[in-house]
């Protein structure tokens, strides 16, 4: 057969699936580029969101007129109360600024810049909001955006502009300077070798943190599970297991001995089982959101079942490890297994329609990037999570820490929290991909479309006793995401607390200024907003750490003698450590 030129330019089918697969991994390649070049924060999201926001104001003449009128206005008084100021009249700044605080803020000319932001600030708030045409989601963006850049002009982070550091220059001969680029030296050279930050070696897994007795009951591929020793001479009967997130290590809920959870419930005759997860490598790529259903909550219980026979339990989760919980949950009760004896969730999310600033850094773009960048490792680091939720705290976590740190010359005294909080984990590649498209892109689990093994679940199977609790300043998991349990005809106890997604949580009795409202609402109780619940339900001083454990004690059957510790027979998966095991010592 003649050689034609149609012919030389039809692939053979053999050939087409290789093309389009190196294609493929040429486009992934690319992205995962640009994502370890933007830290997976999208900048073609970024740009069409600008574009859509400033098409919009454009086309927008009576906004631009009313943005013009206000800004005159706020220049307006923001001269008036500087003239006053001067005088002796009132003072310039706004009281309830933290930026601008020092009294230095409020002498000329320092006052004059802090009112120049404020007005400012004022001004790019209004101009991203309220815009006609724009959606409510780019609105959010463009805000956020806003508000991250207007942090760079803040003259409280310019040294020039701002009179503390300049106090301290002037007092120190500019020693404080010199501290100060010292500091960023060593924090420059830990960064580059993956070390922790200065300070927090002081807190060591399993020698001032992760302390309470314990052993290794069972190990898998996924997970260890930790069995308390027990510290009454009797304790309730049914058990307690606790689920944490993987994004972080476990012992956020065991740090210190003053302010450690496990040690609080055991104190109070509980017998308490920890979920200690594997640090995930490039080994573990094609782990799944099942898998640590499996794995995790249900092997836990399978060998809890062993050591504490005829005895339900009282299952805990904690952020990622709440959302599992109720997957596992909605599953036993789909399957009629009737093992729980409650549902425990802190901070812990089922539906992601209002999942707060998080949801701005996932969308289908960012996502391309970020499932690129773990498409090579196996894995998302722990650092390039990192630096999204810094984001989320920018003038706590990046700018106040920076004026302290490089131009005060000082160093913040860590403590526990911060120490954990620098002990990250990685996030396997596929189980992570599940996440976010299942849940946070799509919201599978709340629509009723998530399966498993084959068929869906649905939260109205859950039956048993429910105790929530929400943190009011949570941007992970923002209370009234938290507080869509209400949705459901749950028996459930909902706490609001001070404090936010890990201080919240952490908040042992004693511990200062801590508060918290608290409610039970039968299912038959007709549904409040959150807006209603939280004006209408009274406040109570101090810790919620009491109030549920007098709720699990109310749902317990009574005391008894302590469990054997560990599985009959001995220990499954070999020679096992105490606690706090070997899966938390991984990095």
């Amino acid at each position: 057969m003649p050689h034609t030129r149609a012919a030389s330019l039809s692939p053979s089918p053999a050939a087409v699936p290789d093309w389009t697969q190196w294609t493929q991994a040429l486009d992934r390649h690319a992205h995962a580029l640009v994502g370890q070049a933007v830290n997976g924060i999208s900048p073609i999201q970024t740009g069409l969101v600008y574009l859509d926001w400033l098409s919009h104001l454009l086309i927008s003449p009576g906004k631009q007129l009313d943005l013009i009128k206000q800004a005159a206005e706020d220049a307006g008084g923001a001269a008036q109360r500087l003239m006053q100021a001067r005088a002796g009249c009132c003072d310039p700044s706004a009281p309830d600024d933290r930026r601008f605080r020092a009294p230095e803020w409020q002498q000329w000319p320092f006052s004059a810049y802090a009112q120049a932001f404020h007005v400012l600030e004022r001004s790019w708030d209004r101009a991203t909001r309220d815009v006609p045409g724009l959606t409510h989601r780019h609105a959010d963006i463009a805000h956020f955006a806003a508000r991250q850049w207007l942090d760079v002009f803040n003259p409280a982070n310019m040294p020039w502009l701002n009179p503390e550091v300049l106090r301290a220059t002037a007092q120190e001969g500019g020693a404080n300077l010199v501290r100060g680029a010292m500091n960023w030296a060593d924090d420059l050279q830990r960064l580059m070798r993956g070390l922790p930050p200065a300070g927090t070696e002081a807190y060591r897994v399993g020698e001032n943190v992760a302390v309470t007795p314990g052993k290794v009951v069972m190990r898998n591929e996924l997970m260890e599970l930790i069995q308390y020793s027990p510290a009454t001479e009797q304790v309730h009967a049914e058990p307690i297991l606790i689920v944490p997130a993987w994004i972080m290590k476990y012992y956020i809920l065991d740090l210190s001995p003053h302010n450690s959870l496990v040690r609080y419930l055991v104190s109070q005759g509980h017998t308490v089982f920890m979920i200690s997860w594997k640090n995930p490598t490039e080994e573990d790529r094609n782990r799944t959101l099942d898998d640590y259903r499996r794995l995790g909550v249900m092997a836990a219980l399978d060998a809890i079942n062993r050591i504490v026979p005829d005895r339900k339990v009282h299952a805990t989760g904690y952020c990622l490890g709440g959302t599992l919980l109720m997957i596992a949950a909605a599953t036993m009760g789909r399957d009629g297994d009737e093992r729980l004896a409650s549902m425990t969730l802190f901070a812990a999310q089922g539906d992601f329609t209002e999942a707060g600033e998080l949801l701005m850094f996932i969308n289908e773009s960012e996502v391309e990037l970020i499932e690129a960048m773990m498409a090579q490792q196996g894995y998302l680091k722990g650092s390039q999570m990192a630096g999204t939720f810094q984001l989320l705290h920018a003038d706590d976590l990046i700018w106040s820490r920076a004026m302290r740190h490089y131009l005060l010359g000082q160093r913040d005294q860590p403590n526990d929290l911060m120490a954990w909080n620098a002990d990250t984990t990685r996030m396997p590649y596929r189980m992570h991909s599940e996440y976010l498209h299942r849940l946070f892109l799509h919201n599978d689990l709340s629509q009723g479309r998530y399966e498993v093994d084959g068929e869906p679940i649905w939260f109205t199977d859950i039956r048993v006793p429910c105790f929530a609790v929400g943190t009011v300043t949570d941007h992970v998991a923002p209370w009234k995401s938290v507080y869509k349990l209400h949705l459901l005809p749950l028996d459930l106890t909902f706490v609001l607390t001070s404090g936010g997604h890990n201080a919240g949580i952490v908040s042992e009795p004693g511990h200062k200024g801590r508060h918290f409202q608290i409610h039970h609402r039968p299912p038959t109780e007709p549904y409040s907003s959150p807006d209603r619940w939280q004006a209408e339900t009274p406040h109570s001083e101090g810790s919620w750490w009491p109030s549920w454990q007098a709720w699990l004690a109310e749902h317990s059957s009574g005391l008894v003698p302590p469990p054997r510790m560990g599985l009959p027979g001995g220990r499954r998966g070999g020679k096992l450590p105490d606690a706090p095991g070997d899966y938390v010592r991984q990095s």
